[in-house]
């Protein structure tokens, strides 16, 4: 055989009190985002609040507003340049949509909660290496490379001795266990897939 695959499905241990599912995302700040668009917000009504109280006490108004104010009235709505800012809008307005609702920090594995006002998260890249680390140690394992998703882990392997399929058995038990002593609220799906390194050329 030149490769051997697998994909382990396990329970997670549940804690004493039952919290195991219950933790959540982590929501990001999303501070520059939001400081951005209020710096814009409040700079464009300043602005315009300042002309309009200008026009009020009987001077003319801006440049920019009366050469906007022409401009509109000579556009027609099908031109492209008023359907481009048309879809420019649109496009910044779902993606604030999206960033509002979504709880961004992907990066970010929740934990198990053994205490209700206690959270922990614990980042994609170090599960990566916890669990090369552990795959390393089987014996024949040569390389491995680990994909850490939110749902799913990756898991490639090239050994050079030994049968494929008993290290591939070896990789589902040691990176089992050690997905369950990460301590993550919603374990990924383990795929594992196990095949020899590319023959040197002569």
């Amino acid at each position: 055989m030149d490769q051997s695959a697998s994909a382990s499905a396990y329970n997670p241990v549940a804690d004493k009190d039952g919290d195991a599912g219950r933790a959540r995302r982590f929501w990001s700040v999303r501070r520059v985002p939001a400081g951005l668009l209020a710096l814009v917000v409040v700079a464009g009504a300043g602005l315009l609040l300042y002309d309009v109280a200008a026009v009020r006490a009987d001077r003319p108004a801006m440049s920019w507003r009366r050469w906007l104010a022409d401009h509109l009235s000579e556009s027609r709505l099908d031109e492209i340049a008023v359907l481009a800012g048309a879809g420019a809008a649109m496009l910044l307005g779902l993606w604030l949509i999206v960033l509002a609702v979504t709880p961004g920090l992907r990066a970010l594995l929740p934990m198990r909660r053994y205490r209700p006002h206690l959270r922990a998260g614990l980042r994609r890249e170090a599960a990566a290496l916890v669990l090369r680390d552990r795959a390393m140690e089987v014996s024949g394992v040569q390389t491995v490379q680990v994909r850490m998703g939110r749902s799913r882990a990756s898991v490639r392997a090239r050994a050079h001795f030994r049968d494929l399929d008993d290290v591939r058995a070896d990789l589902d038990e040691a990176l089992g266990a050690a997905l369950q002593e990460l301590g993550l609220a919603r374990p990924p799906e383990l795929a594992v897939h196990v095949g020899r390194p590319p023959a040197k050329r002569r």
